[in-house]
């Protein structure tokens, strides 16, 4: 029997990211040739091409060249607090849409074309288990970039096999210390007394990285075009349980001091997603209990 992805090439914008990496590893071990993109600047390896999505005509030639036949659209600015505002438009909505005009110039179309979007579109909202279909509250230009990013997709949609993904919060050894839970891993491993957060009272369905890559591979084989589907464990953590997991872990509790200069405005309290349209469309998702990702990334 052939593996699933025998004989086809995978295309993934922003290979060389925490993501990316990944995702590339999964779509190897399922057969498939990988190409990516990287960004400009740094040496391209093999099958990968040093572009950026806001250079159209250097997009639009390195698609010519690859042909895929899945796409993985992952490069994006992914962090909410990016300075540069002007950046995070132009890159995740004019950088996808440059993108989708390359793939459908192509004579071979893909058969899955997956769009990376953000759970954090859903903002602030009052429901206690988000579903796809609850209306977006973006509360920051980050999310609001995304949901812009989901909009022009469905320009594309009658020549392309679409599908947008909704990750929710997720984490895994790699991961930027930008970020919430590789800060305060890195705290613990170096043995630190002291760590400056900020809004402690959040609670967030963080998945494991391992898991989001497996589901993104289901979904570009599946290929249910046309559908939004929330990448999520189901199960909210709240902040105060993370740092009482990894006090556990490293065998010391840390202290924690509120920094008023990272409590966000407009910080969305309540992120907990339903999984079971994911479920539905790729088989039952092998999650990972939060302690044990954090185990793994505190012993990287």
């Amino acid at each position: 029997m052939a593996a699933e992805g025998s004989g086809k090439r995978a295309l993934i914008t922003g290979l060389s990211g925490f993501t990316g990496r990944y995702v590339a590893q999964e779509l190897r071990d399922a057969g498939y040739e990988v190409f990516g993109t990287v960004t400009p600047g740094r040496a391209p390896g093999e099958g990968e091409f040093a572009v950026d999505l806001t250079d159209r005509a250097g997009l639009a030639a390195m698609v010519q060249q690859v042909r895929p036949d899945v796409v993985a659209h992952l490069a994006a600015i992914a962090f909410v607090g990016h300075g540069d505002v002007e950046h995070i438009y132009r890159v995740n909505v004019a950088g996808t849409r440059n993108l989708l005009e390359a793939l459908a110039g192509l004579e071979h179309k893909p058969s899955a074309v997956l769009l990376a979007s953000s759970a954090n579109i859903y903002g602030n909202s009052d429901v206690g288990v988000i579903g796809e279909n609850v209306p977006p509250a973006p509360a920051n230009d980050y999310a609001v970039s995304k949901l812009a990013m989901e909009y022009m997709a469905r320009l594309w949609q009658d020549r392309l096999p679409l599908i947008v993904a909704r990750p929710f919060n997720y984490t895994g050894v790699g991961q930027h210390e930008n970020f919430l839970l590789p800060k305060i891993v890195s705290h613990f491993r170096r043995q630190a007394a002291d760590i400056e957060l900020g809004n402690l009272h959040v609670w967030r369905d963080f998945s494991d990285v391992r898991m989001v890559a497996a589901s993104y591979r289901k979904l570009l084989a599946a290929a249910p075009a046309g559908q939004t589907f929330n990448i999520c464990s189901g199960h909210g953590y709240s902040l105060g349980e993370a740092l009482d997991m990894m006090a556990d872990i490293a065998g010391y509790k840390i202290n924690v001091h509120v920094n008023p200069a990272f409590v966000r405005a407009n910080e969305v309290v309540r992120l907990v997603g339903d999984n079971r349209r994911l479920v539905a469309a790729t088989g039952p998702l092998v999650t990972v209990p939060l302690a044990d990702t954090l185990r793994w990334m505190y012993s990287a």
